[in-house]
């Protein structure tokens, strides 16, 4: 199922551990690059949940945001911790003794202060298990909204390989006629010129332009990637790193078609050509 890169997911759960919330957003990325803001209480799951998503992911640049609020006490008093609280008064005091003109520090902000008002105890094992789980919920959605774009991004290019079908074949049916107006135009110039030639050498020049500007083989393998690349949309496995190679492929023989031609049909059929594959490798670079 082909996937794009580009997603976003966001999910809450409650329970005995606490508040959660967790936001994840994809975009496009060459490799899995993985970017975790984590409260303090949960920096130790960061190695866990790095390994949870790149079990689930191949490509792309992720941003996941986890917030935390611990459970609430049933008490209705803030529990203070008395010696967190006189040790940032010894601290502030003695940082006092080095100012000229010390401020004075409210009580409301020790109280902001990061663990002066105690938090319920939370079995770690539980809130663990919590973050893990909402962390699969998000990546489940995270998946299913890349999937859903993945698949408008691959009609899009199997409609411009319709396209490109369409300009390969017009041209391999014309090109006999393309190499019998150009043999013919060719032999009028020479009689124009009234330039006495020998046959014999004159069929070797014209054999030998013929297989300089034939472009049989390049519509050939033209033919072979637009249908390599109708296969390769079918795959269950991340194919970005594959569809991107087969576009350069898809450049090179349209520029080589361009460079071979001699009628402005091919010429034509060769910048039509590149539009449709600029637009597909447009598409692809947000494909997982």
């Amino acid at each position: 199922m082909i996937r794009s890169m580009t997603a976003f997911s966001r999910q809450e759960a409650s329970n005995e551990a606490g508040d959660l919330v967790i936001e994840i957003r994809t975009v496009n990325h060459r490799y899995l690059d993985i970017s975790l803001r984590l409260p303090e209480e949960l920096r130790n799951l960061e190695p866990v949940l790095r390994e949870q998503i790149t079990m689930r992911l191949g490509r792309g640049k992720l941003e996941c945001n986890l917030r935390y609020t611990p459970p609430e006490l049933a008490d209705s008093e803030l529990p203070v911790d008395d010696e967190r609280v006189k040790r940032i008064a010894h601290a502030c005091r003695h940082i006092d003794s080095y100012l000229y003109s010390p401020g004075p520090i409210s009580s409301l902000e020790v109280l902001r202060m990061p663990g002066v008002v105690q938090s319920k105890l939370v079995d770690l094992e539980v809130l663990k298990t919590a973050v893990t789980q909402l962390l699969a919920q998000a990546l489940d959605d995270l998946i299913n909204a890349r999937e859903r774009e993945g698949q408008k991004l691959a009609q899009v290019i199997r409609e411009r390989c319709d396209s490109m079908d369409a300009i390969v074949a017009t041209v391999k049916q014309q090109l006999p006629d393309i190499l019998q107006q150009w043999r013919e135009k060719l032999l009028e110039r020479i009689n124009e010129a009234r330039v006495e030639l020998d046959q014999d050498r004159l069929e070797q020049e014209m054999v030998y332009l013929a297989q300089k500007t034939d472009v049989a083989e390049e519509i050939d393998r033209l033919s072979m990637h637009i249908e390599e690349v109708k296969r390769v949309l079918d795959s269950d496995k991340p194919v970005g790193r594959r569809l991107d190679f087969l576009m350069q492929e898809l450049n090179r023989e349209a520029n080589t078609l361009g460079s071979k031609s001699i009628h402005a049909d091919t010429t034509r059929a060769s910048v039509d050509l590149k539009v449709f594959i600029e637009q597909m490798r447009e598409q692809v670079q947000n494909i997982e």
